[in-house]
């Protein structure tokens, strides 16, 4: 990703590669909470960790969702990294497989919570 753009700009730009049409809802939720909160959230997230070379999108995708099922407390964003990961060509089995690997390591109730957010995002993909 290009050093050169603005943070919040890059940011829009993956997000979009994410889910298109992401990015206006997502910066008017947070701009609706704070001014510029989308460019201080967003920015840091997406434009300067995501957004960083050594790591391709598709696995910071896999990543995003390993950790967001072990939180097991952001089922909003699990479900918006589940679907992102799909975007990215992660197959839903893989998926189904980070989920089960995840309750090993971080419990039933985590992997039960992911279970629900995956049939969502599961469904939310095939119908779009």
């Amino acid at each position: 990703m290009s050093r050169t753009a603005e943070p919040l700009s890059q940011a829009m730009a993956l997000l979009d590669r994410l889910e298109p049409g992401a990015p206006a809802k997502v910066q008017t939720d947070l701009d609706a909470f704070s001014p510029g909160a989308a460019e201080l959230v967003l920015g840091y997230a997406f434009a300067h960790i995501v957004g960083r070379d050594g790591i391709d999108l598709r696995t910071h995708e896999m990543l995003s969702v390993a950790m967001l099922v072990a939180m097991g407390t952001a089922p909003g964003q699990l479900e918006f990294h589940m679907r992102a990961a799909m975007n990215t060509g992660v197959a839903q089995e893989k998926i189904v497989g980070i989920v089960l690997q995840v309750s090993v390591y971080a419990g039933v109730p985590a992997c039960m919570n992911a279970m629900a957010a995956a049939k969502k995002a599961f469904q939310a993909v095939e119908e779009s």
